[in-house]
């Protein structure tokens, strides 16, 4: 047998504290590619609810072969703990934001459908103030003492006039969404 036991020695890491930072490629990568997951694993959770089977499966694959190359870049010893979390802190606000102003953005392409019912003394006052402001509208008349009244908004400004209209006169209504336009 062996008399001598080798014990490898310590590696020694050059890990930086929260107060010393050193800006390196290391960082610069790690930055970069914590945004790019956060808004690819953005994405994939939009693509699995609203996409189709093909486009949820690409999208969750790419998402997931990043997300490997992210865990390898965590817990690699370039960055300390801290500064890490700060990264991921920072990376979550501004990849979320940027998906959600680019969903909110896209939205307004769509048709929304406003169903309300009004009651009928409210109705001539109604119809002026819907034409006055351009927006297409068509009504079902006569149900007991109520109207109903559809609005069909092609913009998200359009659905906020339609909101406020139908607020004057205490008229009870639910909004629906189309197909895209």
């Amino acid at each position: 047998m062996y008399d001598i036991m080798v014990v490898p020695k310590e590696r020694e890491v050059n890990k930086m504290n929260w107060f010393e930072f050193e800006f390196s490629s290391f960082f610069a990568i790690f930055v970069v590619l914590n945004i790019l997951n956060v808004i690819i694993q953005t994405v994939k959770s939009i693509a699995t609810v609203k996409c189709g089977a093909w486009t949820a499966s690409v999208t969750n694959a790419v998402a997931y072969g990043l997300y490997t190359i992210v865990v390898v870049y965590m817990n690699a010893d370039g960055l300390g703990l801290l500064w890490k979390a700060v990264v991921i802190g920072l990376a979550n606000l501004v990849g979320v934001y940027v998906v959600k102003a680019v969903e909110i953005k896209n939205r307004k392409d769509r048709l929304w459908k406003v169903e309300a019912t009004v009651k009928g003394n409210d109705i001539p006052k109604l119809y002026d103030d819907l034409k006055a402001d351009d927006i297409s509208f068509n009504y079902i008349d006569g149900i007991g003492k109520y109207t109903i009244v559809n609005c069909f908004c092609h913009t998200q400004a359009e659905s906020a006039k339609v909101k406020i209209i139908l607020d004057k006169y205490h008229a009870k209504y639910f909004v629906s969404e189309s197909k895209c336009l």
